[in-house]
């Protein structure tokens, strides 16, 4: 069942957007076809199938942290644009 144009403009008032006449039938239509596949989702029989709250596990992909050869101040400062001593040079964010 396709939303109606009331449905639509309460939606984008709760969600602050405007919409123009235009953008309200085009957002109508794609609102509606959403629906339309939480309603088929919701014919799916799930009977034995476990609550899931994520769709992937929750398991880290990155490697360990492990202390390693730092870069010298030299390597390290070799490609920067500026700097100022041994240290890179930087513009303020900050005003004092």
């Amino acid at each position: 069942m396709p939303l109606t144009r009331e449905e639509v403009l309460q939606v984008a008032a709760l969600c602050r957007i405007g919409l123009s006449e235009e953008d309200l039938e085009t957002i109508a239509r794609q609102l509606s076809e959403i629906l339309e596949l939480f309603r088929t989702l919701g014919e799916l029989d799930t009977e034995g199938v476990p609550p899931t709250g994520h769709a992937a596990s929750l398991e880290t992909v990155l490697r360990e942290d492990e202390p390693g050869p730092s870069l010298s101040n030299a390597d390290a400062l070799s490609n920067a644009p500026a700097r100022v001593g041994d240290r890179f040079r930087v513009q303020v964010v900050l005003e004092e």
